[in-house]
């Protein structure tokens, strides 16, 4: 049995977490810091980073602990490499590396994205597919479309080329007055609201497995506000610069309407990128995956498995870090202890050299 301790802070989520054998979760402790960056609307990097540094010793005790292992117990350290905020990154990466030279244990830098995909390994009762499988990551930092051709081989062929999913719902929130993070309020929101209510754009573009969703977030802009005259500029807080929200407006129908364009936006390119490379099966992963719509439409439309996390493992966690590092240990893989944070790292990009 393989166990590593990984730890994940790629972002405003401080994990730790102890995986035996890439699916079997002995402990996944995350201190979150939304309270921390609702004030701001969206995350503050400096006190994201600060945040991380006053948090990282008790949550890798606590998941030390709660495995009810010892360090001599462990096969390796494994510890997000980005991408990633880099101050955020440097918390965890220098604390695994302090951890690695102090025990003696072999360390692995992971791609934050490929935690996310191998996040599935994790969901009770997923049976490995065959290859070649098509992964969707959506979350606040990635919109990504990448071909999984084995364990650790992958070809990116689309994403955003613009804002992310997770990053629309946000801006889009904030637009209408709703709390951080956008996503799961707009959710609740759209329950109550009619999508039909306005019709809202789909971009399309020149990749063919690409999305962009700056559009659509100016199209809700100009639906659900006043457009300001002149030099007429307000900046009142949870307000887009330049606008305010029109009394007649019904925030419900507006967040109904978004959200059926952003997912479907999702499911038409995944359905078309999934029958072009002959995709066995179909992964969801990231934070924007915990959308009940958005699963349920992607399910609907494909005629292959579809695989969606727990709603615990679709935001960021070091558990999905501890199942991707356990592919990647197997295989021979490990991290020389001056290996440098990523900011950007593209899944299919040969970085996994040291």
């Amino acid at each position: 049995m393989t166990t590593i301790l990984a730890i994940e802070t790629s972002c405003d989520e401080t994990a730790a977490a102890v995986i035996s054998d890439g699916s079997v979760i002995r402990s996944n402790i995350v201190a979150s810091q939304i309270d921390l960056h609702a004030q701001y609307g969206g995350v503050f990097p400096e006190v994201a980073s600060r945040a991380h540094a006053e948090a990282i010793s008790a949550v890798v005790g606590r998941a030390m602990s709660e495995a009810g292992i010892d360090y001599a117990e462990l096969d390796a350290v494994a510890v997000t490499r980005g991408p990633g905020l880099v101050g955020s990154l440097l918390v965890g990466i220098n604390f695994a590396k302090g951890l690695a030279l102090a025990t003696g244990l072999p360390l692995l830098g992971i791609n934050h994205l490929e935690g996310h995909i191998y996040s599935l390994w994790l969901a009770p009762g997923f049976v490995e597919p065959p290859f070649p499988l098509l992964a969707l990551i959506v979350s606040g930092g990635h919109s990504e479309l990448v071909l999984m051709k084995a364990h650790g081989v992958y070809q990116r062929i689309g994403g955003t080329i613009d804002d992310a999913a997770g990053e629309a719902f946000d801006k889009v929130g904030r637009l209408l007055g709703l709390p951080f993070p956008g996503g799961p309020e707009i959710q609740r929101a759209a329950e109550k609201g009619d999508p039909r209510a306005f019709t809202f754009p789909i971009a399309r573009t020149d990749g063919e497995y690409d999305f962009s969703f700056s559009g659509l977030k100016t199209a809700v802009m100009r639906a659900a506000t006043v457009q300001p005259t002149g030099r007429q500029i307000k900046r009142e807080r949870g307000e887009e610069r330049g606008s305010a929200l029109r009394e007649d407006v019904n925030i419900n129908d507006v967040a109904a309407a978004f959200q059926q364009a952003l997912t479907e936006a999702l499911v038409k390119t995944t359905c078309r990128a999934a029958a072009d490379f002959d995709a066995r099966a179909v992964l969801l992963a990231g934070g924007v995956s915990a959308n009940r719509l958005l699963r349920e439409k992607l399910a609907a439309a494909l005629d292959l498995p579809v695989w969606t996390p727990p709603l615990y493992l679709c935001t960021d966690n070091a558990a999905m870090i501890g199942a991707a590092a356990h592919f990647r240990f197997r295989a021979g893989f490990c991290s020389a202890l001056d290996f440098e944070a990523r900011a950007s790292w593209r899944l299919g990009e040969a970085v996994y050299v040291g």
